[in-house]
């Protein structure tokens, strides 16, 4: 098994090294910081683009409390523990960093609105490690997976080169459906990792189309402001299953799940088929 990781790791090492060497930079575009929204409310500039974080600050105070005070999530595995803390700390501190950005919208603030997602995301990761893989392994993996996430937004800050935080933030995208659907899970309710990963797939939509969303709403609201609230139901989708929560008794993958149900849809309409032709045949005047 160490072997195994141990290669694993080498192969992602090279990927990345040949990824690097063979793909241009990706510098930050100037355009981004214009956002389609810029009005002031209460004296707030971008006043919804600031306002439309507070969400993030409710949900992930509400997981760090229930996470901590009196275990109400039933986390068994210290490393769990550890991962969850380390997601809703982020969640929360995406409230404070994007605020900050969106007042004055500009690249040196825009390191802290990205640096609390990455911890969020790169958390996910080290949990779905422990939760689907190993415990000991996941748990290893927390601070190296979170400081790979660090040093990407101080490489784009450093050298302008968008590419290593390009992967740390879509590898989680495809990465954790995948794991959700192909592993077998230690707990029920695992779909909730599907809707965590589509409400974030509408978040990145929204995002992408801020100016055409502002102008199809007759200029109520914008692309980025959708973005945010979109964004924010991962953590209630997930703070949601751990409450719902229980140990898996019998560990089978998503897949294998909707295989069997397949199977039986199908037998079920065979066998229909089959009663109906057989009543048929039976009622046909001879």
């Amino acid at each position: 098994m160490r072997k195994r990781t141990a290669y694993s790791l080498a192969v992602a090492l090279v990927c990345f090294i040949v990824l690097m060497i063979l793909t241009p930079s990706i510098p930050q575009s100037q355009d981004y910081h214009n956002f389609a929204d810029q009005r002031t409310f209460f004296g707030i500039p971008n006043a919804l683009d600031v306002i439309s974080n507070f969400p993030f600050l409710i949900i992930g105070l509400i997981g760090l409390v229930l996470c901590h005070h009196g275990n109400y999530f039933k986390l068994s595995l210290q490393g769990e523990l550890w991962g969850w803390t380390c997601f809703y700390v982020g969640v929360a501190a995406v409230a404070v960093g994007s605020s900050y950005y969106h007042l004055k919208p500009d690249d040196a603030r825009l390191v802290w609105d990205r640096l609390p997602m990455t911890v969020a995301f790169t958390s996910i990761i080290a949990i779905f490690i422990i939760e689907r893989i190993d415990e000991r392994k996941g748990m290893i993996s927390i601070i190296p997976l979170v400081l790979a996430g660090v040093i990407s937004i101080m490489y784009w800050r450093f050298f302008d080169d968008l590419r290593p935080y390009a992967l740390v933030q879509f590898v989680p995208i495809i990465a954790i459906p995948v794991m959700a659907i192909l592993l077998p899970p230690m707990y029920t309710h695992s779909t909730y990792w599907l809707w965590a990963a589509g409400f974030y797939l509408l978040a990145k939509v929204l995002e992408a189309t801020d100016d055409v969303v502002y102008k199809w709403t007759n200029h109520i609201v914008s692309g980025h402001t959708l973005k945010h609230l979109f964004a924010a139901m991962v953590p209630v989708f997930l703070t949601l299953m751990l409450a719902k929560r229980s140990e898996e008794p019998e560990r089978r993958s998503l897949f294998t799940i909707w295989k069997i149900s397949w199977t039986k849809a199908n037998d079920d309409d065979s066998n229909v088929e089959s009663y109906t032709y057989s009543r048929v045949q039976v009622e046909e005047p001879q």
